[in-house]
């Protein structure tokens, strides 16, 4: 039977997905991207904020009306929105035959053979203890369609930030142990990978529940020893648990790219504490002038939450005067998203709407000149960049530099009539820019 398998939400529900596409590969089931053509689909589902419910619950909701013409043999349900709002999924939406909760992926071809009455026994909700982690050699089918990957080396949360629902769906902070994520990391080698992007709700405290420290140093020199991979990328590194041994081995190691992607959400220090974030305005500056200061090309994402409740103009423009000093890199802002059953959804006064708006287009603007500048000053460096694809009738290749990870950030544009082949590394010397992105030439 043929699977449409729609995958949301972040870089770390993606490893799921893969993960479980693996599995049905393995026990004969083929995959499509036609709608038409599907007899089964499963939507791998996420609840970070409401516009990303909202778009899980769109996308179960058209695929419902197909379970109900006939069209489709079973529509599962997993993931994030799943394990949160599985009750209330079965019950408004019929049409879905199951609902696989975040660490329950192995459960899903029994409840595959369920539905399609291949065994009597019937289970809609499928869950596991929120402490359990996947089996640690399931094998993926990479999705990524280029020559990256994303290495999950750690799952949960235990910072409980008030605004955050994801230890409540995802559980506690675990790590991958070391050893299985090297065998990880050289399955991926061995399919192509040749950017290697560590993802985790935290990447900066792996290791401390299963060796008493926080290991990633050690995991950052392993995987460097990995042949094939040549770009190793950290992302979701909490500033309060950066630790110069950690700064010290991205500066040593070619491998480890300068790039560093550091979730601040605030630098008002009163919204900081009701954020229940670990760090105040000073410490965030002290962190960031460290880091430039033993890195000086370091590339610095960092994302923010504007609108938070009981945050008053005073803060947004601390907030704003922080961005302008900062000279962040790559910077994206979030409007606060109240979600039920957050000690957040509580607080008072909530920030209506409107000024949530405003204050995020004054965040962007500003951090907008503050990019658009930076690439300017790009001009007449020579910058390694991975080949990711070519323009349709045009004598243009799309890349990425050590600047830009996928998805998020920008492309540099490299004008040439020379065949290149996706996934090559080549030397570009950057002759301009264009907003965020990069204009280039072979060296």
């Amino acid at each position: 039977m043929k699977i449409l398998f729609v995958s949301l939400g972040c870089d770390k529900n993606l490893v799921d997905t893969e993960e479980m596409l693996a599995g049905l590969a393995a026990h004969g089931y083929t995959f499509t991207d036609d709608e038409e053509e599907a007899e089964i689909v499963i939507i791998n589902t996420c609840c970070f904020i409401n516009d990303a419910k909202k778009e899980s619950i769109d996308a179960i909701l058209e695929m419902a009306d197909r379970r109900t013409s006939g069209q489709l043999k079973a529509l599962i349900v997993a993931g994030c929105l799943g394990q949160r709002y599985k009750e209330e999924i079965i019950e408004e939406i019929p049409e879905v035959d199951a609902v696989i909760g975040t660490t329950a992926q192995e459960e899903l071809i029994p409840v595959l053979d369920q539905v399609l009455g291949q065994v009597p026994e019937r289970k809609k909700i499928c869950l596991q203890p929120l402490n359990g982690m996947p089996a640690a050699d399931a094998g993926r089918i990479l999705t990524t369609g280029g020559y990256y990957g994303y290495l999950r080396i750690a799952e949960g949360c235990d910072k409980c930030c008030t605004y955050c629902v994801i230890p409540s769906v995802r559980g506690p902070f675990r790590s991958v142990p070391m050893e299985t994520l090297v065998r990880q990391a050289e399955d991926l080698a061995g399919k192509g990978v040749r950017e290697l992007i560590l993802v985790a709700q935290e990447t900066t405290l792996y290791g401390v529940d299963l060796y008493g420290e926080k290991k990633l140093p050690d995991l950052l020199r392993r995987l460097a020893e990995i042949g094939g991979i040549e770009w190793i990328r950290i992302l979701y590194a909490y500033p309060e648990e950066i630790t110069p041994e950690l700064v010290r081995v991205i500066k040593e190691e070619p491998k480890v790219l300068h790039y560093l992607d550091m979730p601040i959400q605030h630098a008002s220090d009163s919204i900081l504490k009701r954020m229940g974030r670990r760090t105040n305005r000073k410490e965030l500056e002290e962190i960031v002038a460290f880091i430039r200061q033993e890195i000086p090309d370091m590339c610095l994402r960092t994302t923010l939450i504007t609108g938070f409740p009981g945050e008053l103009e005073k803060d947004h423009k601390e907030l704003l005067a922080f961005v302008k000093k900062m000279q962040f890199d790559r910077l994206g802002v979030f409007t606060y998203s109240k979600e039920e059953g957050t000690p957040a959804a509580r607080l008072r006064p909530q920030v209506p709407a409107p000024v949530k708006r405003k204050r995020q287009k004054e965040l962007m603007l500003a951090q907008q000149q503050i990019a658009f500048r930076q690439a300017r000053k790009m001009k007449g460096r020579v910058l390694t960049a991975m080949v990711e694809g070519k323009l349709v009738d045009e004598d243009v290749y799309t890349a990425r530099t050590y600047k830009d990870a996928p998805g998020v950030d920008g492309l540099l544009f490299i004008e040439t009539r020379k065949e290149l082949m996706t996934g090559d590394f080549i030397q570009v010397k950057v002759t301009g820019s264009q907003e965020y992105d990069l204009i280039g030439r072979p060296v």
